[in-house]
């Protein structure tokens, strides 16, 4: 019944729609004027339905669900937009429209005077993120929350009457004038270098905490990772953090991959260690446990087995090693090359991470008894390797070369999308 009347409405409003466009054909100067201002009417309420839907989907974690690591990242791929436009619309979407709780308690807006403006169509979409941008700096955060409440109600009643990048000088001053004292000084001095691992209970992960005083030190560690946490296409929708993150365990990967003169632990070079029980292994490998991660997920256990270095152990009913095979890589280096000079690194349309950077993923993994070779095989950095594991998204061979099929959600035409041939 839902589906029916949102079917229904949108062939009234797109009816609507192609009305006002062939208006303007024969329209005199006035009604075209009027028209302008009609349809800015129109995109105030679209904005605020769309919003509305966005904060309602976060609300409920759908995205999260479907393989997502967030709403945002999901909105850039459903719509096309870019990671930064998809996340300042989402956070301020969060701000505008009343939330629920576990326990189904309904709670109001957070900015409930801008979001009561927005609502009216008063107010535009621009006008919120101006609203969320000058609330969400950190001297909006020292306020106290009478002062944070009556700054929020001011800049709602004057973007009445303002221009977005007015707003925002508006905003800006109102907020410095309320926080006169600024921040408080920080008479601690800061640690002499120092990072600290810390598994997380459980034995899912761990925590990395760092800090450098050095700043050569700092400089080191910063300039490899900004060099390799640089989005990998336009539509990259990762967090600057999650980037970050991820460039700093691409780096380690490449470093143990690569690092000839790393020091050895236990007379070998370090790598990962994967432990898979043998009633696990019976199952086809529902779970493992890595060396220092801990426990791990059947998808990333599939995504590890894509492109490792196998080395077989047997244990008995004790747990005790009773024989240890040769390490043997899942890829043979011949294989691997041929697939280099077929993909040129990371496939994924818009991808430029260079083959030492990725792994090779199996199409139909080992799990199902997928072979290894060139037919079933792709290459893939660490991000895109992950999203194939992790969401809906889909990547198979077609004519000899790698195609990537997203989501129906996404695009219901299914439509593959394949990087461009190299020159």
């Amino acid at each position: 019944m839902a589906g029916d009347t949102l079917r229904d409405a949108h062939q009234h409003l797109a009816a609507a729609l192609d009305e006002l466009a062939a208006a303007t054909t024969h329209a005199s100067e006035n009604d075209l004027i009027s028209l302008l201002t009609l349809c800015e009417g129109v995109t105030r309420r679209v904005e605020a339905i769309s919003s509305a839907a966005v904060a309602v989907l976060d609300d409920r974690g759908t995205f999260l669900s479907r393989g997502y690591p967030s709403t945002a990242a999901a909105v850039s791929d459903l719509l096309s937009w870019d990671q930064r436009q998809a996340r300042s619309f989402t956070s301020a979407a969060t701000d505008v429209h009343g939330r629920t709780t576990l326990s189904g308690e309904q709670l109001p807006a957070r900015m409930p005077a801008t979001a009561a403006a927005f609502g009216e169509g008063t107010i535009g979409w621009r006008h919120v993120e101006v609203i969320h941008r000058v609330l969400g700096t950190r001297a909006a955060e020292r306020l106290t929350t009478s002062a944070w409440t009556g700054a929020e109600a001011q800049l709602a009643d004057y973007a009445l009457q303002a221009k977005p990048g007015q707003l925002l000088s508006f905003g800006t001053l109102l907020i410095d004038r309320l926080d006169q004292d600024g921040p408080e000084p920080d008479d601690t001095p800061p640690p002499v270098n120092e990072l600290r691992l810390t598994r997380h209970r459980g034995g899912a992960g761990g925590s990395i905490k760092g800090r450098f005083e050095d700043p050569a030190l700092y400089d080191a560690i910063a300039a490899v990772i900004d060099a390799k946490a640089k989005p990998l296409t336009a539509d990259d929708d990762r967090t600057a953090a999650q980037r970050q993150a991820e460039a700093l365990a691409d780096v380690c990967g490449y470093v143990l991959d690569h690092g000839d003169d790393l020091p050895e632990t236990g007379g070998r070079r370090p790598h990962l260690t994967v432990i898979i029980r043998l009633e696990d292994l019976e199952a086809r490998a529902r779970g493992a446990m890595l060396e220092f991660g801990g426990t791990i997920t059947p998808a990333t256990l599939r995504t590890l087995a894509c492109d490792a270095g196998v080395v077989p152990i047997v244990m008995n009913g004790d747990s005790q090693p009773l024989d240890v095979g040769r390490e043997k890589r899942t890829i043979p280096d011949g294989l691997r090359k041929a697939i280099t000079v077929r993909d040129r690194g990371c496939a994924h349309p818009g991808c430029d991470r260079p083959p030492s950077w990725c792994d090779v993923h199996h199409v139909d993994h080992w799990g199902r008894e997928g072979p290894t070779e060139l037919n079933n095989l792709v290459m893939l950095c660490k991000a895109h390797h992950r999203q194939i594991h992790h969401s809906d998204w889909t990547v198979r061979i077609r004519d000899g070369l790698p195609e990537f099929v997203p989501p129906r959600w996404i695009d219901p035409t299914g439509s593959p999308r394949r990087r461009p041939l190299p020159v």
